[in-house]
Formats: C-alpha cells, sequence, structure tokens
C-alpha cells in the first residue's frame, strides 16, 4: 500500500470561523494582501475591513465567471503592483482557483502557459506560492484544500490546471454560514460537485483508507443534505438549518480532500473539456454525466474486472445513499437514486446545456486525454464513452 495524503496546511471550520482571516493574515506578518473575489464583491467586505483593522493594506480584484488564463495574468500582476505578500481569496470555487493561481505566479516568473497542464509546458512551479487563504462561500469544488487551480484557455476552448504542492493553501476557511444566501440552482449544480467528488475517489483506482473515510462519511451526509437544501433554502438560524448547511460544507472539504489525493475518474474528465467547449457550470456538467458514468463503469467492471474492489464499492454507495440494510440494495439501486437525485434538483441533459450531436466525438476525444481519466477504475472503449455522452443528452 502507497499512497500520501497532502492539503491546507490548516482547515479552520465553523460557523463564524470567518472572523479568524483578519488575524490570521496578520500573523504571516505582510502588509498588504491581494483580496480575490467572484461578481458579487461587495459579500467580500467583512473580510476586507477585518483586513484593514489589522493594519494591512487591501486591494481587491474581482473575477466575473470562471477564471481564465488572462484572469490569472491580471490578477499577478495587481498582486505585484500591490506588493502583496499574501492572496486571500473570498467566493466561489472560481475565486478561490483564481486566487490559488494568482498566488503561485505572483510567486514565479513567466506566464501561466509555461505551467499549466495539457496545453500549456506543464513546467513545474520552482518557488512555493505566496501564502494564500481560501474562503469559500459555496459547497462545490473543495478548491480550498487542494494543490491545483482551472484555468479556462478560450482560444484552445478547453479548460486545464496549473498544479503543485507549493499552491496548497496556507489556511482554508470553512464557515457554513457563508451558504446562507446560495440560490437553488448553486445550491444543485455545486452540491452534486461535491457528491462526485467523494464518489469518484471512493472507487478510483487511487484510493486509499483516509480518502475512504471521508468519502463514506460525506457520501452518507449529501443526498439528504441536498434534497432539503434545494426544496427550504439554506436562510434561517434554527438548527436543522444550521445542521444542513454544515453538511454541504463538509461535503465539499471531503471532496477536496478526497479528489487531491485519490484522483478522479470519467465523470470529471468529461466535464473539464465540457466545460471548455460549452461554457456551462462545473457543478451541472458533472451531475449530468455522473449516473451515466456510473452505469458505465459499474458494467464494464462486471464484464472485464468482477474481482476489482470498486465492483462491492458501487454497492456500498448504493447503501450509504439509500439508506437501505446492505441486503436490501443493489449497486444499481445506488446509481438509479443518484439519477433521481439529479432529476429532483433540476439538473439538465448536455443538450440543454449546449451540446448537440456533432460535438460527442470532439468531446469524447478530448476526454480520453483528460488527467482525471487516469483515475477511472477501469479503462473504458471509444464505444463506452461515446454511449455515456449520449445517455447523458
Amino acid at each position: 500500500m502507497t499512497f500520501e495524503f497532502a492539503t491546507a496546511a490548516r482547515i479552520a471550520f465553523g460557523p463564524g470561523a470567518v472572523r479568524q482571516a483578519g488575524g490570521a493574515v496578520a500573523a504571516l506578518g505582510v502588509r498588504a494582501a491581494l483580496l480575490v473575489t467572484g461578481r458579487a464583491v461587495e459579500r467580500a467586505a467583512p473580510v476586507r475591513a477585518d483586513l484593514a483593522a489589522q493594519g494591512i493594506s487591501v486591494t481587491t480584484f474581482s473575477v466575473a465567471g470562471e477564471p481564465t488564463i488572462s484572469d490569472a495574468r491580471d490578477g499577478a500582476r495587481a498582486a505585484a503592483e500591490a506588493g502583496a505578500g499574501a492572496v486571500v481569496a473570498f467566493g466561489g470555487g472560481s475565486a478561490v482557483d483564481a486566487g490559488k493561481a494568482i498566488a503561485a505566479l505572483a510567486a514565479n516568473d513567466g506566464d501561466p502557459l509555461d505551467y499549466l497542464e495539457v496545453v500549456g509546458a506543464g513546467r513545474p512551479l520552482a518557488r512555493p506560492s505566496l501564502p494564500f487563504v481560501a474562503i469559500p462561500t459555496t459547497a462545490g469544488t473543495g478548491s480550498e484544500v487542494t494543490r491545483n487551480a482551472v484555468l479556462a484557455v478560450p482560444e484552445a476552448r478547453v479548460k486545464a490546471s496549473l498544479r503543485s504542492p507549493f499552491m496548497l493553501p496556507h489556511l482554508a476557511i470553512v464557515d457554513p454560514d457563508l451558504l446562507a444566501p446560495l440560490p437553488r440552482a448553486v445550491i444543485a449544480s455545486s452540491g452534486l460537485d461535491a457528491l462526485s467528488q467523494v464518489i469518484e475517489p471512493f472507487v478510483s483506482a487511487r484510493a486509499n483508507p483516509l480518502t475512504d473515510a471521508l468519502a463514506r462519511e460525506a457520501i452518507r451526509r449529501s443526498p439528504s443534505a441536498l434534497r432539503a437544501a434545494y426544496r427550504d433554502g439554506l436562510v434561517g438560524s434554527d438548527d436543522g438549518v444550521a445542521a444542513v448547511r454544515a453538511d454541504l460544507a463538509v461535503t465539499s472539504v471531503c471532496g477536496g480532500l478526497c479528489l487531491a489525493n485519490a484522483g478522479l475518474g470519467a465523470v470529471h474528465g468529461f466535464a473539464a473539456p465540457a466545460g471548455g467547449m460549452l461554457g456551462a457550470a462545473h457543478g451541472a456538467l458533472c451531475a449530468a454525466f455522473l449516473p451515466a458514468v456510473m452505469s458505465a463503469n459499474l458494467r464494464a467492471l462486471r464484464a472485464r474486472a468482477p474481482g476489482h474492489p470498486a465492483v462491492g464499492r458501487f454497492h456500498e454507495i448504493a447503501t450509504l445513499v439509500t439508506g437501505a440494510p446492505p441486503g436490501d440494495v443493489t449497486a444499481e439501486d445506488g446509481i438509479a437514486a443518484i439519477a433521481d437525485l439529479c432529476r429532483a434538483l433540476g439538473i439538465p441533459g448536455l443538450a440543454r446545456q449546449g451540446l448537440d450531436a456533432t460535438q460527442v466525438e470532439s468531446l469524447v476525444a478530448k476526454a480520453k486525454v483528460a488527467s482525471s481519466m487516469r483515475g477511472n477504475p477501469v479503462s473504458l472503449t471509444d464505444a463506452e464513452l461515446i454511449g455515456i455522452v449520449e445517455r447523458a443528452l
């Protein structure tokens, strides 16, 4: 058994944890920080005020959507001009990924394409990133505890990762109360992204005992919390709503920990190029692919590797997502339960997200070379990959 487990230097989790940001950055001894936000800059006002109260000069850099290599370039330039000694990201996965990339590029010479996977030179970073503090306001990507940042390359119509152990955050502040304003569509897409990021590592070729424990806990918590959040929203101070927020946030953190240390699979192998081709939300794409990929993997494993440990894992997933005793459900019941969850949360198929039949072969060709595919529990044939896309339409 060989594995490693790497994550943020520290994770601070709980209601009100966001109030630790100013003191944590001040403890680094920096005098200036770049605050990276999403489109809703005003939501980060309390963090900005907290940093300023510590005597830290703050420059704000906003990312309008999923980050591009241009955003990373511009952000690194802004950090340099501000003399920033640290980067703080407050927002969804896009803001956190942008902040992580900016912190890395601000400390290393060159262009994002020098270091980017797939469409770049893939050079390793030479120096550690600027100290990076991640404060997620959604519960989906788990980027606050991972070593990579996904950047869109519009001219190539793909998304690719900037990846290095130097990019692990100095501190992840996960405050479930920050999830309260999320609209239903974001709850659904981000939550199903998080669920896919614990299911895929659980059946991954690189699964290990530490990620297994985290995945089991998150798979158990996620479906009921997602249904409740989508039905009732996340605003409120009663214990029930607070517990739902915490379950969603825990699932997201576990997803980040699992994917960073056990890899992903065909769901994300498809979702990355599909996002570049369609411009659709990453979480909604993951959700559209998830049941189809699970079905294809289970069939392929039974046909070509019936003794593979992942076969039993699919049955275990069924017991976790349904809550039924092991003898009362099949692996197919678990896949059906996840498909039903996706429908209940209003996830559209790929056709409604912009994919047409003429793009299927191009998407499959790009997915085959995606880094996430290396973690899939079984190698899938071209026919099986095409079948996944057709079923997800």
